[in-house]
């Protein structure tokens, strides 16, 4: 399941959906990414996050793809909030099932690695002061480098 969405999502409901009738799952991971009140600039009142409808959707799927030819992959959700929202929102939810953890983990990371840098997302912080683009972070992109092979 991947899914671009304004509306919050609920965790709990996720992972269930993720992992009720899989016998065959002997780990679950899952990553949530949240709105934080600094970044760029040490007091982030909100954030707007903008995506390009259809293209977004592919390029996730994309990503998924690639964990899967890498990982024994049971079953991915991938679920990524669009708009408007502030400090303790939450942004992005991704969860993977494996047989086994390891496994779990790194295709976890894998797909939140590809999706910060290679998904058109677009990030505007709001400041007392002003708004701004968010620019890509080096950070970003030397963890997205430890998965070239």
């Amino acid at each position: 399941m991947i899914a671009i969405q304004h509306d919050p999502f609920d965790i709990g409901a996720l992972y269930r959906r993720l992992s009720d009738g899989c016998h065959g799952t002997g780990a679950v991971v899952s990553f949530v990414g949240r709105v934080r009140d600094f970044n760029e600039s040490p007091e982030v009142t909100a954030l707007t996050l903008e995506h390009y409808p259809g293209m977004t959707e592919r390029a996730l799927e994309n990503v998924v793809e690639r964990a899967r030819q890498r990982w024994q992959i049971n079953d991915v959700i991938v679920v990524h909030r669009i708009g408007y929202m502030t400090p303790g929102d939450d942004i992005v939810a991704v969860l993977v099932s494996t047989v086994h953890r390891q496994a779990a983990f790194e295709a976890c990371a894998f797909i939140m690695d590809f999706l910060k840098t290679s998904a058109p997302f677009w990030k505007k912080e709001h400041t007392s002061s002003g708004a701004y683009w968010v620019s890509e972070r080096e950070s970003d992109l030397a963890s997205l480098k430890r998965w070239e092979q």
